[in-house]
């Protein structure tokens, strides 16, 4: 056996003789083995985890892809290629090819940041920056809303994250403030009462926290009262509409003047 595997240092292509081809190749194959146990490891661990689809696949396409990278350079230092001088070359190629997609990098890193962070999900109703709407999807690079007027938007993720972002979805529960002008000549107790009939035809105001009715200014022609009521996150604009139309019937029912901007001009003889 040794001295088949001496003879074979005769035999050469070039400047590589048949032994080293054949040690790169075993080296490889090892590689390669070891690359396919090591993703199965880590594709049943990304699998317990509770972190985002897209997230996963790039986890462990990353991984497989430096994996290779790796393998490439063992290999090449069994076949007697100087490694530095090609880890040199990659790292000066990865930065140049970094510099030239910084913007794509720039959203890659903020889907992950999203993915893993996990501020909203599809199925919620936000407002990111000067977007509102019902999240979609989130991806590595957008985020796709539908706002509520059915118009799809793709937000790359680099301005969601350097934005203020407001979940409207995460809580069950939701507060609905409103403001009611009432005439200076309507009692404060009517008014109120008028408001609080409103509020209790309304089955999807919640009793608790209990909604809070009270003047809130005193403005030029009128006086203007605060409303606040809880309800379901998924009932507010029906509970919004739904209050707004219901007052305007109550204030009429109790006698109750909504005010409006007017001018009293008095003649003084």
């Amino acid at each position: 056996m040794k001295e088949i595997f001496e003879g074979m240092k005769d035999i050469a292509i070039g400047t590589l003789s048949l032994s080293t081809l054949i040690s790169a190749l075993l080296v490889l194959i090892i590689c390669c083995v070891t690359i396919r146990i090591a993703m199965s490891l880590i594709t049943r661990a990304m699998e317990r985890t509770r972190l985002d689809g897209a997230l996963k696949s790039f986890i462990c396409t990353a991984v497989r892809v430096a994996l290779w990278v790796l393998a490439i350079i063992i290999t090449a230092d069994c076949l007697g290629i100087p490694t530095t001088s090609l880890v040199a070359a990659l790292s000066v190629a990865g930065l140049a090819l970094s510099l030239s997609i910084q913007n794509i990098m720039t959203n890659l890193f903020s889907g992950i940041t999203l993915l893993i962070t996990h501020p909203f999900g599809a199925g919620d109703f936000v407002s990111v920056g000067e977007n509102q709407g019902t999240v979609k999807s989130v991806g590595l690079f957008y985020t796709v809303m539908v706002t509520t007027d059915n118009k799809t938007v793709s937000i790359p993720n680099g301005d969601v994250t350097a934005s203020s972002v407001t979940n409207f979805s995460r809580e069950a529960t939701r507060r609905v403030d409103m403001l009611f002008s009432a005439s200076y000549d309507s009692a404060t107790d009517t008014v109120r009462r008028a408001i609080a009939d409103a509020i209790s035809q309304d089955e999807k105001i919640l009793s608790e926290p209990e909604p809070f009715v009270a003047i809130s200014s005193y403005a030029s022609s009128s006086i203007d009262y605060a409303v606040r009521v809880w309800c379901a996150t998924e009932d507010y604009w029906d509970v919004y509409f739904t209050l707004n139309e219901r007052v305007r019937e109550y204030f009429e029912k109790y006698g109750v003047e909504m005010s409006y901007e007017h001018i009293n001009v008095h003649m003084v003889k």
